[in-house]
């Protein structure tokens, strides 16, 4: 029968012994934790922030754009030859069975007056639509209606970048601003939305009705004419047959035949940034099995020094087998003193992995983020790398006969 807790007792008196080369030994392992908690970590706030960035335009996105106009054999690119109306964004919307709303868009760059502060910022005409298109709502008053959207009216609404920018701390709804001169009336103020996924200020924007963007702000070269659309499909399963729905709805409104270019283009804006969050969780990984080479590097140190302990503990081992010590208890005593070395180190090297996760936080000012499924898989590997390294020497010592071991000088 294995006395376990004498073997304990025994494995323990061994390291305290030797406590600086106990110590020499942990730290490859606790070097390992903790890289592999710093780097998964890093990798999951960044997976995070950009989860965070793809909620904040919005789910199940499609953008259309305008086709590419041509002038002097150069293609100028997406959006920029009026192809797309107000008439084709109702038509979407109407017979486009995938298609939850849409938000027609026109835009332009206005400098903004109040008082004695201006600001330049991005002018967006659109629809009551974009809010529940973007999943957006707002922080104070209302969103212009329909009735606004038919009578051109002048009214706005503001991103919180430019109320800051504009108001201060100063409630602005109902306030006249002058966007390119001409006077709107504040109704509401935008939710903060943050950066997009691009780096763009998503707060700093103001929204007017379509039509008055047409009409009063940026003009438009045919009537009705606007330069894109966000297209909210109604589930994720359903972006791909809204994308089909669209193009076939609009190659038969603006009469292109089969071998004729599209004068349109269909993005699945979602699917984008997904991927790119794909290849973040990619890296995440990747960040983590470099730091795992840490561990198995600590692993070979424990390996090295207990076999160093077996060479000279040669004459212990024989004098405990020739009192009865068995195979196991041999066995037992090496694996255990390998054990607690990795798992002292792994304690440590769980502080060390928060602590400089912290510090890139604070200092480099990365998004980190630590979850308790980085400290218990580098802790349970950093347990496996001890058993695993420890088995050998423990095997080596157990198989010393008992008369050559009492003679080793």
């Amino acid at each position: 029968m294995i006395n376990i807790p004498s073997t304990i007792r025994i494995s323990f008196r061994a390291l305290r012994v030797n406590k600086m080369r106990s110590s020499l030994t942990m730290l490859g392992i606790i070097i390992g934790v903790g890289a592999v908690i710093a780097m998964l970590a890093v990798g999951t706030g960044a997976r995070q922030k950009i989860a965070e960035q793809i909620s904040s335009i919005g789910s199940n996105l499609l953008i259309v754009l305008s086709g590419a106009s041509t002038s002097g054999g150069r293609r100028m690119g997406s959006g920029t030859q009026p192809s797309l109306s107000l008439g084709d964004a109702e038509a979407i919307k109407r017979e486009c069975p995938s298609v939850q709303d849409v938000a027609p868009v026109l835009g332009g760059i206005g400098q903004v007056v109040f008082g004695n502060m201006n600001w330049s910022t991005g002018v967006t005409g659109t629809t009551p639509s974009m809010l529940a298109v973007r999943d957006w709502n707002l922080s104070s008053g209302r969103m212009f209606t329909e009735d606004d959207v038919k009578g051109a009216t002048k009214v706005c609404i503001l991103g919180q970048t430019v109320v800051d920018n504009l108001f201060g701390s100063i409630d602005p709804v109902g306030s006249v601003i002058r966007i390119n001169k001409i006077p709107f009336t504040v109704v509401g103020v935008l939710e903060i939305k943050g950066q997009s996924p691009g780096g763009q200020d998503q707060d700093d924007t103001i929204y007017v009705p379509i039509t008055t963007a047409q009409k009063k702000l940026f003009g438009t070269a045919f009537p009705g004419m606007i330069r894109m659309m966000m297209v909210k499909a109604r589930t994720v399963e359903d972006l791909l047959r809204a994308e089909q729905e669209i193009a076939e709805l609009l190659r038969q409104r603006h009469k292109i035949g089969q071998k004729q270019e599209d004068d349109f283009t269909v993005r699945n804006l979602t699917q984008m940034l997904q991927a790119t969050e794909q290849s973040t969780k990619v890296m995440t990984i990747l960040l983590g099995a470099i730091a795992s080479v840490s561990l198995l590097v600590g692993g070979i140190g424990i390996m090295n020094i207990m076999l160093v302990s077996v060479t000279e503990r040669t004459r212990e081992i024989g004098i405990r087998m020739a009192v009865g010590a068995k195979t196991w208890d041999i066995r037992l005593q090496f694996i255990i003193e390998a054990l607690t070395l990795s798992m002292i180190g792994g304690v440590a090297g769980i502080l060390v992995g928060l602590g400089v996760s912290e510090a890139l936080a604070l200092f480099a000012g990365w998004s980190v983020i630590v979850s308790p499924f980085s400290v218990i898989l580098s802790f349970g590997f950093s347990g496996i790398v001890g058993i695993s390294f420890g088995f050998y020497p423990a095997y080596k010592a157990s198989l010393l006969d008992p008369i050559e071991a009492l003679r080793y000088e």
